[in-house]
């Protein structure tokens, strides 16, 4: 399976899609982001109601546009990405 990524904001974004076999939307979308200091997050899943997507390039694409959001949030409004550490404003 080939997975896609990007570079966004100086972020590395890869989707991180699991199969779920035996279910009509099998795919599970979500990512991992590499900051610029190169800690990763853990994989940070789509929310429950989008997580679930029926193929595979849905899914990874859904994965990215995901990411990106999450990097406009963490470098826009000070969001935490799951697994990494943000260091505290004094």
């Amino acid at each position: 399976m080939k997975n896609l990524h990007c570079t966004y904001r100086d972020h590395a974004i890869s989707a991180a899609v699991m199969e779920h076999p035996g279910i009509p939307t099998p795919w599970a979308a979500g990512c991992q982001i590499t900051l610029p200091d190169g800690q990763a997050s853990k994989r940070i899943p789509l929310p429950m109601q989008y997580a679930f997507l029926a193929d595979l390039e849905s899914a990874q694409r859904a994965s990215l546009a995901h990411g990106k959001w999450l990097v406009d949030q963490h470098l826009d409004h000070g969001l935490s990405l799951a697994g990494t550490h943000q260091p505290q404003a004094a």
